[in-house]
């Protein structure tokens, strides 16, 4: 079944695989690039749902693994990356440092390694999903197990909902 994966999509099983997850990279028909989607395809809540975001702190790639019901606030983010201006990454840039296009990029199977925070938000759920490699795939993960693969930090990096 895995060798009928996307390119991409294998590429995040095989991570997986490798860090000894047994979560199973799912294709789906309908687009899942967004985290509305997402929650859609799979019956989450849009809070479930994992997006990875690069950013550049201070010029270096980071990446921020929220949950889908928030916006990153790039001035915690700062604070946790050690300073400097905190810009969202554009595609080119996305691609180089994840080797995935944005609307599909998963947390783990990056080509190059990026300091990783992750949205304290998503340890409220037993379960989340997380993009693998497309904008038509996913995978479900328990947040520790993503805390572990990844090596994240797990932080507050929520816009406050009060602004």
């Amino acid at each position: 079944m895995a060798n009928d994966l996307h390119p991409s999509s294998l590429k995040v099983q095989e991570a997986l695989r490798a860090l000894g997850c047994p979560s199973v990279v799912r294709e789906l028909a309908e687009s899942t690039a967004t985290s509305a989607q997402a929650a859609e395809a799979v019956g989450a809540s849009v809070s479930q749902i994992a997006k990875s975001l690069v950013f550049l702190a201070g010029g270096r790639p980071v990446m921020a693994v929220a949950s889908g019901s928030n916006r990153v606030d790039v001035r915690k983010l700062a604070a946790l990356a050690g300073g400097g201006a905190v810009t969202k990454a554009d595609a080119d840039t996305v691609r180089e440092v994840t080797g995935f296009a944005i609307g599909g990029v998963p947390p783990v199977g990056l080509r190059a390694h990026v300091p990783v925070f992750i949205d304290r938000d998503l340890l409220q759920h037993a379960e989340i999903w997380a993009a693998a490699g497309t904008p038509r795939s996913l995978f479900r993960i328990a947040p520790s197990d993503l805390i572990r693969l990844t090596g994240g930090t797990v932080a507050d990096i929520a816009e406050d909902r009060t602004r």
